[in-house]
C-alpha cells in the first residue's frame, strides 16, 4: 500500500507549458491569417494553446521604432522561443534583445546571410534559424506574370519601402533587368511612413501608369494593405504582390512562397527546438513551394480580361 501511494500523485503532475513569443512589425488584424495558420500547424504537432502551449503576441503596428521594446518584453517573460515576422529590423531587434533564447524567422527576410543575421544557411550559428524567402528574387517572375495578364502593359509604378535595404536593392538592380527584357518602363516610388502613401497616390493619379508592383517590404506595406489595394481598385490599376492576403483583399494577383507550407515549416522548427535541438544546428530553409493567386472579381471590376493560359497557371482563382 505504501509503495502504491506515490503513483497517483505522480499522475497528477501538470503538463509542461511551452511559452512562445510572437513578434511582428505589423498589426494583429493583418497578421491574423498567418497567426492562425501557425497555431493550426502547431496543433497538428501536439502543441495546443491553452493546454501545453502559451503564445505571447507583440505587434509594432507599422512602427519599427517599437520593435526593440517589444522584443525586450518577450525576453523578460522568459519565453522558450521567439517567432519573428516582418523583415530584417524585427529579427535584428530580437537578436539584440537576447543571445540565448532561440529565434525562428518566419520567412520575411530574403537573404539573412547578407543581412548579417546568420553565418550561413546550412550552419546558421548563434540563436537564429527558421525560414528565409525568395520574395525579391521572384520580382522578375511577378513582372512577367503581370505583363502576361495585361499584354498592353508598358509603364509600371513600383512602390517600395526606402527603409528596407533589400527592397531598395531590388528596385535599383534586380527589377530593371527583368523590366528591360519585358520592355517595361518602371516608375519607382519610395515610402518611409504611412503618411507618404497619400503623396504617392496623388502623383500616380497624375502620371497614370498601366500597372502597379508592390515590393515585399514587411511592415509599412502590410499595415497599409487595404489602402494600397483600395487605391489600385479605384484607379483601375492591375496590381501584383508577393503575398496572397493582398489578393484576398482585392489586389489582382500575387506570386510567392506557399503560405500554408511556410506555416508547417515554422511549426517544424518550433517542435525541433522544444525537443532540444539548438538553433545553430538547424539549417535555415528556403521555400520549395510557390503559389500564384488571381482575383477574377478584381479583374472584372478594373476591366481586365485575364488570358486563359494565365488562369490555367494559377494555384488559386478567386471568383
Amino acid at each position: 500500500m505504501l509503495l502504491a501511494l506515490p503513483f497517483p500523485a505522480q499522475a497528477q503532475q501538470p503538463k509542461k507549458v511551452s511559452r512562445i513569443g510572437h513578434l511582428s512589425n505589423i498589426d494583429a488584424a493583418t497578421q491574423s491569417t498567418r497567426s492562425e495558420g501557425i497555431r493550426q500547424a502547431l496543433r497538428e504537432r501536439g502543441y495546443i494553446e491553452g493546454q501545453n502551449l502559451a503564445i505571447e503576441y507583440r505587434y509594432a503596428e507599422g512602427k519599427p521604432e517599437r520593435l526593440p521594446e517589444l522584443a525586450a518584453e518577450l525576453v523578460r517573460l522568459k519565453v522558450d522561443i521567439i517567432l519573428v515576422g516582418g523583415g530584417y529590423r524585427a529579427i535584428q531587434a530580437a537578436k539584440n534583445a537576447t543571445k540565448t533564447i532561440p529565434i525562428v524567422m518566419m520567412g520575411s527576410v530574403a537573404d539573412p546571410v547578407e543581412a548579417g543575421l546568420i553565418e550561413s544557411l546550412a550552419h546558421p550559428g548563434g540563436n537564429v534559424t527558421g525560414l528565409t524567402n525568395l520574395s525579391l528574387e521572384l520580382g522578375g517572375k511577378r513582372l512577367e506574370l503581370l505583363k502576361e495578364a495585361v499584354p498592353k502593359l508598358a509603364r509600371v509604378a513600383v512602390i517600395y519601402a526606402a527603409a528596407n535595404p533589400s527592397s531598395v536593392l531590388a528596385v535599383k538592380e534586380d527589377l530593371p533587368v527583368a523590366a528591360r527584357a519585358l520592355r517595361l518602363t518602371l516608375q519607382p516610388w519610395e515610402v518611409r511612413a504611412a503618411d507618404d502613401f497619400d503623396k504617392v497616390f496623388a502623383a500616380l493619379n497624375k502620371q497614370r501608369p498601366d500597372g502597379l508592383y508592390v515590393t515585399p517590404s514587411g511592415g509599412v506595406m502590410g499595415v497599409n494593405l487595404k489602402r494600397i489595394v483600395g487605391f489600385a481598385l479605384k484607379s483601375r490599376l492591375p496590381s501584383v504582390y508577393d503575398r496572397r492576403n493582398f489578393v484576398e483583399a482585392g489586389g489582382l494577383m500575387s506570386y510567392g512562397a506557399d503560405e500554408a507550407e511556410s506555416y508547417r515549416r515554422v511549426a517544424y522548427f518550433v517542435d525541433r527546438i522544444l525537443k532540444g535541438t539548438k538553433p545553430a544546428d538547424l539549417p535555415v530553409e528556403q521555400p520549395m513551394k510557390f503559389e500564384f493567386v488571381i482575383n477574377l472579381k478584381t479583374a472584372k471590376q478594373i476591366g481586365v480580361t485575364i488570358p486563359q493560359w494565365t488562369l490555367m497557371k494559377a494555384d488559386k482563382v478567386i471568383r
